[in-house]
């Protein structure tokens, strides 16, 4: 059974070009509840330990200096089929393929600077939000 909550990040270029607001309205336009939420920058430490996952990767190190290249915003959503629901909703990594409409297609610049992270599985949204919020931070 799928999860009724996923993880997303706005990533530094979204954030830098003052898109957070625009995007954070069509998430919860779209029947997203925000469950946490929280302004930070990873460290290139940080960055590195959340996409370990891809360590050994051509693209892993440019996307450890990206992601740790300005501030993020973390947030918990909360809806049925989360994660699917939710990925359907940003569009494609690449913001050239993103379906019209899609956060990815209006706010993303290239395939690393997409405006927006999405767990992949409900295992990896619960990882991915262990990662960034205490179990007091959400709500």
């Amino acid at each position: 059974m799928a999860g009724n909550q996923t993880f997303t990040m706005i990533k530094p270029t979204a954030f830098k070009k003052n898109y957070a607001g625009a995007i954070l309205k069509m998430i919860t336009e779209a029947g997203f509840q925000v469950k946490a939420m929280k302004l930070t920058r990873l460290t290139a430490e940080q960055a590195g330990t959340f996409y370990a996952v891809h360590k050994g990767k051509p693209f892993y190190q440019a996307l450890v200096e990206f992601m740790s290249s300005g501030p993020i915003v973390a947030v918990i959503l909360e809806k049925e089929n989360a994660v699917e629901a939710f990925r359907n909703f940003i569009g494609a990594t690449n913001p050239e393929n993103a379906a019209e409409g899609t956060i990815r297609k209006l706010y993303g610049t290239s395939l690393q600077q997409n405006a927006v992270h999405g767990s992949d599985s409900d295992e990896n949204a619960v990882i991915e939000a262990d990662f960034f919020f205490s179990k007091m931070e959400r709500f």
